[in-house]
């Protein structure tokens, strides 16, 4: 198709914005010429004009078309509740600017437990703000709730049939896409073990093929409305799954140097691929398909060729063991971790463990998320303060200086405003030439054409559907143009027309835009990244303690109580480091070099914290107590890797250069041995395994650690 149209529907966004703002015009306009010249209700039309227009254009509701109905449609009661509270507020200014602090904070703040929600946030603010203005008019009441669920249930039907958006692809499909290039990894690696003459590029290129797919399933890169952030147990189960498949890849890039055969450990990674491909397959059927244990027995099968074995195994053939093992057990975590997302609910008889939240009530899992970001460190506490604090005050500021459209100093505020200073900078200069050329034009139109309602009621469609695609896709200065010209043509209808209502227009983004700076300014200001430090050297501080908790509960048994609290806190610093990462990504895009820096930094918080979650499954408290000697040198090895990972975290905080770190492991790989594999080897029984799995697990973080680079 050539043409305007043509060019449109090429752009990458361009069939989008055609959707969304065919819908704005038919829902918006519906309601707005019903309303005005059908039941003569002014009031009534602005309400079902804005009870479209933000629904539409500001919000990202996730799921298919049905789904995002019935959320439109859900939307309605708070709503109601928002346009009343505006309503009864405004009677003074002050009572006003203590319900939009209130308001603004709920909406934001709430919206870290819903992806829902907070794809909704900018349209629940503005259902307070418009009737939060003067003139304070409690009668018309039953008409701006009248016109506000007329444009809701309008919007809610355009969504349903008329141009509705294709669904989304699920995150579980971009997980599946993951899972099954990590099986193909492992099965090229169990070829390579079994001697089956692969070439050394064929595991390396399916590793940079999972590699690939890992990179697309990250939340960072999946948009907003998809990422499995939620407080739901589907969205936890897709973190953990995420989180396996991750340590899965990690461990197949330390199994690259392997040389030799071993048929005992190519079985394991078989059966390891056969889980793998089974839970990608559900991912994508949207099943958990039937559920078997075979990983689990052929985990346990592997441990007695192992333990029958160890009085004569090499150091090498011990590491190479253990991440095997290790591998299988992100396996089995990855496996239940899906059953658990697509509604399998296994029981779970540890509510500390890794999945304590499968049968954890809904409502405790979202006040515990909550909860979690209940600290002035959470970038989401962050930005929903800086947006309460910065309508109120805008609210305030357009009450004293008596703004007639005060409403658009606030709109102005909430879409002008960015997470961080330099980001609300880079959009102030277009937004007012944006809105300078849009009144410009208004204010030509209004000389020109005058006082004929008519022409303006004709235009208001034209520049509704034009303006709202096109400033969709040439950016911030043409959408303030096409929303003040078409904000301009709908006032004018309401009233004798002016071109002063320019000069208002233009005032009110002015200081709006303004207002939003200065608070972006004054309220952590370097947004994401100005917490990415600190979040991610916390977490890693946090996974150093849980390291040593996990030997000391393994050694003695004197810390199970202090290991269980010590995974909470971890997964805490865990969830605020990620959503900090997701901000921090979304506010500027970093160089893949400085983005694999982070991401190898969380790579190596995940080890710390899961790596040992199947070592204290396998062995209950004190389960190292029949070898004081080597127990005692695991402990000294998980003392210099948390002494590691503490200097490291050290160095992410202050932006040090990274240098050597003060401690490294004693008995490297490839050594010829110490005390921990010598006692191994002399005892031979199957308890043993578990002091050669640990000390692999340390010094795999050891190295890890030794790569880091911040």
């Amino acid at each position: 198709m050539k043409g305007p149209v043509g060019w449109v529907l090429r752009q990458p966004d361009g069939p989008r914005a055609l959707r969304r703002a065919t819908r704005v015009t038919v829902a918006g306009g519906t309601g707005f010429y019903v309303s005005l010249y059908v039941i003569g209700d002014a009031t009534m039309a602005i309400y079902a004009m804005f009870g479209a227009l933000p629904l539409v254009m500001l919000s990202d509701v996730p799921g298919p078309p049905p789904r995002r109905a019935r959320a439109l449609l859900a939307v309605a009661p708070a709503a109601v509740v928002l346009v009343t509270a505006g309503t009864l507020l405004a009677a003074h200014t002050w009572t006003a600017a203590c319900g939009m602090l209130v308001v603004g904070f709920l909406v934001t703040f709430l919206g870290v437990a819903s992806p829902r929600l907070a794809g909704v946030g900018i349209a629940l603010q503005l259902f307070y703000v418009l009737p939060c203005f003067p003139p304070y008019a409690p009668q018309t009441l039953g008409s701006r709730l009248s016109g506000l669920v007329l444009g809701i249930l309008l919007t809610a039907c355009a969504e349903r049939v008329l141009c509705p958006d294709p669904a989304p692809r699920p995150y579980r499909a971009v997980l599946a896409d993951a899972v099954a290039a990590c099986a193909d990894c492992t099965s090229a690696v169990a070829d390579t073990l079994e001697g089956r003459g692969t070439t050394p590029a064929d595991p390396g290129e399916r590793r940079t093929a999972a590699r690939r797919a890992f990179e697309s399933a990250r939340p960072s890169r999946v948009p907003p409305a998809e990422r499995p952030t939620s407080s739901s147990v589907r969205d936890h189960a897709f973190h953990d799954a995420r989180v396996a498949v991750w340590q899965i890849r990690d461990q197949m890039d330390r199994l690259s140097a392997a040389d030799g055969t071993a048929p005992a450990a190519a079985t394991l990674l078989r059966h390891t691929t056969t889980a793998l491909r089974s839970a990608a397959r559900g991912l994508r059927e949207g099943a958990p398909g039937v559920v078997t244990d075979r990983l689990a027995a052929e985990a346990a099968a592997f441990d007695v060729i192992r333990s029958a074995e160890l009085p004569r195994t090499s150091v090498d053939r011990m590491r190479r063991d253990t991440i095997v093992r290790e591998t299988a057990e992100a396996a089995r975590r990855a496996t239940t971790a899906t059953r658990i997302a697509l509604g399998d609910r296994p029981p779970v008889t540890d509510r500390d463990g890794p999945f304590w939240y499968a049968t954890t009530p809904g409502f405790t899992l979202w006040r515990r998320r909550l909860a979690c970001h209940l600290t002035p460190r959470s970038v989401h506490l962050q930005n929903a303060l800086r947006v309460a604090v910065a309508m109120a005050f805008a609210r305030l500021l357009a009450g004293a200086l008596g703004m007639s459209h005060g409403f658009w100093v606030l709109l102005a505020t909430l879409s002008l405003m960015r997470t961080w200073a330099v980001g609300t900078k880079a959009v102030l200069r277009p937004a007012f030439l944006g809105t300078v050329a849009g009144a410009a034009i208004a204010a030509l139109l209004l000389l020109l054409v005058g006082d004929v309602p008519a022409f303006y009621a004709a235009a208001l469609p034209v520049v509704t559907l034009v303006g709202f695609t096109v400033g969709a896709l040439l950016g911030t200065a043409w959408t303030q143009a096409m929303f003040t010209l078409a904000f301009l043509l709908l006032f004018t209808q309401l009233a004798v027309p002016s071109w002063h209502l320019s000069a208002v227009r233009l005032l009110d983004v002015l200081v709006g835009g303004a207002l939003g700076a200065v608070v972006s300014l004054l309220a952590w200001p370097r947004g994401g990244h100005g917490e990415l430090r600190r979040a991610v050297a916390d977490f890693l501080t946090e996974g150093a303690d849980c390291c040593r908790t996990t030997v000391a509960r393994l050694r003695d048994g004197d810390a199970p109580s202090r290991a269980e609290a010590g995974h909470r806190s971890t997964r805490r610093a865990m969830r605020l480091a990620e959503e900090t990462y997701v901000q921090f990504v979304a506010e500027r895009r970093p160089s893949k070099e400085v983005d694999a820096r982070w991401e190898a930094a969380l790579s190596v918080g995940y080890h710390l914290t899961h790596g040992g979650e199947p070592l204290s499954a396998r062995g209950p408290a004190g389960a190292l107590l029949p070898w004081p000697d080597a127990a005692a040198r695991l402990t000294e090895l998980a003392e210099g890797v948390a002494a590691d990972a503490e200097h490291r975290a050290e160095e992410i905080r202050t932006a040090s250069p990274p240098g050597p770190l003060p401690t490294t492991d004693p008995a490297p790989a490839g050594a010829g041995g110490d005390a921990v594999t010598d006692r191994a080897r002399e005892a031979g029984a199957p308890g043993a395994l578990l002091l050669v799995d640990v000390r692999g697990w340390l010094t795999g973080l050891a190295d890890a650690l030794a790569r880091l680079r911040t």
